[in-house]
């Protein structure tokens, strides 16, 4: 055996020996966390008085806020990172627009925790189309659109919208979140089947639940599996829905829309594509998957979308056929009951919407922009995952605990990227995410990858 041979064979050796002291350690400190927390908990807390009489055998566990298990699970990573000392990433203040740079504590870092992907946010044009709409309409509608009527902004938003899907209508709910909850949740039913995508968002799996439809995941992105099931089970259902994202946030890759159009046509299921990446991203104009593969509008049933990327606002909005978006604005709960999009707000999305078709030239940027910061990843060894390219990029860390590590060294070196750990996903593909905007430019991109290279 060469030496060469040798000694890669004992380094290896050294690498799967220590892989696995690194996994016996997490565990034992896991552990011993958990016991130290709640010994912590306790003598932080409060006592709670034993009650007399017939309730005094409730635990306190059930009616303190400290005892809940939920509370004890955020506990355990914080006290671990005081121990390793490392520092919280999350809740950072940052003062002014995030962007392709933040500031933070007076300082100016190189961003990638920013969903701008066009550089709109805080464009001159979208500040004085809500300082308008705050002269003319003020700051609120002050109760549902059912109850205090419409405001001319709020409809010219959502024919925009609807325009740029290329369907029928469109009606804009105050939260991307409760957009998905409260559509699936109140279309579907006990007797429907909901097949979605196995990474789909939290805001979609809420509204399955809600909605009490029967549920089937199938393996990311494959349609092949998909067809499967929907051949064994579509005749047990009456309705049956596909979810699925145009651009996966975690991951930054898309789906095969083509294909999907032609298996929920050939199994008579409706289709929701879940938009809130991939508008403003992908397609020539920004104009989503759709442009991306040249399809028309009415193809897909459902097009959800969120205003808070791309279109520097905040909310959410369901575009699709008339009869889909009269049955929302009447019966949803999540628009019936709750206050109608801010008219400044409206304003914003609505400014970002004509800047993002008049200046095609941002969206041309970015798509350089995140295949240029791909390449250099990829150059440097960075394990990218399942990215295309299309702004989302994740640095696969393989542990939440690299993962913090990782983020703290590089925000001490001027760059600010939120770490992705466990529960968000699984420990052994924990992340940094880097979120590619059209105002980056090629020398903050090589950076960027050239320090998260050297500390990873």
């Amino acid at each position: 055996m060469c030496v060469t041979t040798h000694a890669r064979k004992v380094s290896d050796m050294g690498k799967t020996t220590f892989g696995l002291m690194d996994k016996a350690r997490d565990e034992l400190t896991k552990r011993f966390l958990a016991r130290k927390v709640r010994s912590e908990v306790a003598e932080m807390s409060p006592i709670a008085l034993a009650p007399n009489g017939q309730w005094a055998h409730i635990p306190d566990t059930f009616c303190r806020f400290d005892r809940h298990p939920g509370y004890e699970k955020i506990l355990v990573p914080q006290v671990a990172a005081n121990r390793l000392g490392l520092s919280n990433p999350f809740f950072i203040s940052h003062d002014g627009v995030a962007g392709a740079t933040t500031q933070i504590d007076g300082r100016t870092f190189i961003n990638f925790s920013s969903y701008n992907y066009l550089g709109l946010s805080g464009h001159p044009k979208i500040n004085k189309a809500a300082k308008d709409a705050i002269d003319r309409y003020g700051t609120s509608t002050s109760a549902s659109r059912l109850v205090a009527g419409e405001r001319p902004i709020q409809r010219e938003l959502e024919e925009a919208l609807a325009e740029l899907h290329g369907v029928d209508d469109c009606v804009v709910f105050v939260s991307g979140h409760a957009t998905n909850v409260s559509t699936i949740g109140y279309l579907f039913g006990p007797k429907d089947l909901i097949i979605h995508d196995a990474l789909i968002h939290n805001s979609s799996l809420e509204g399955i639940k809600l909605s009490g439809a029967s549920r089937r995941s199938f393996p990311h992105n494959d349609c092949v599996a998909l067809d499967t099931i929907l051949s064994e089970l579509r005749g047990q259902f009456e309705r049956v829905l596909i979810v699925v994202e145009g651009l996966y946030s975690m991951d930054g890759d898309i789906p095969d829309l083509p294909r999907l159009i032609d298996i929920k046509t050939r199994h008579k299921a409706f289709l929701m594509v879940d938009e809130a990446h991939s508008l403003g991203v992908l397609g020539q104009t920004g104009r989503g998957i759709r442009e991306h593969f040249d399809l028309p509008g009415k193809s897909v049933d459902i097009w959800m979308g969120t205003l808070s990327k791309t279109l520097a606002s905040c909310g959410g909005y369901i575009a699709g056929e008339k009869a889909l978006v009269q049955n929302l604005k009447y019966s949803a709960p999540g628009f019936i009951y709750s206050v109608g999009i801010s008219p400044p707000l409206a304003a914003c999305a609505l400014e970002a919407v004509k800047l993002m078709l008049a200046e095609p030239e941002r969206v041309a940027r970015l798509h350089e922009r995140a295949a240029q910061f791909l390449s250099l990843a990829r150059q440097h060894g960075i394990d990218t995952g399942l990215s295309q390219g299309f702004a989302v990029t994740p640095a696969i860390m393989k542990s939440s605990l690299k993962a913090v590590r990782v983020s703290n060294r590089l925000l001490a070196q001027g760059i600010n990227v939120q770490p992705i750990i466990y529960p968000a996903v699984e420990e052994r593909v924990a992340r940094l995410r880097f979120f590619i905007s059209s105002a980056h430019t090629e020398a903050q991109l090589r950076t960027a990858t050239e320090i998260l290279a050297a500390n990873s």
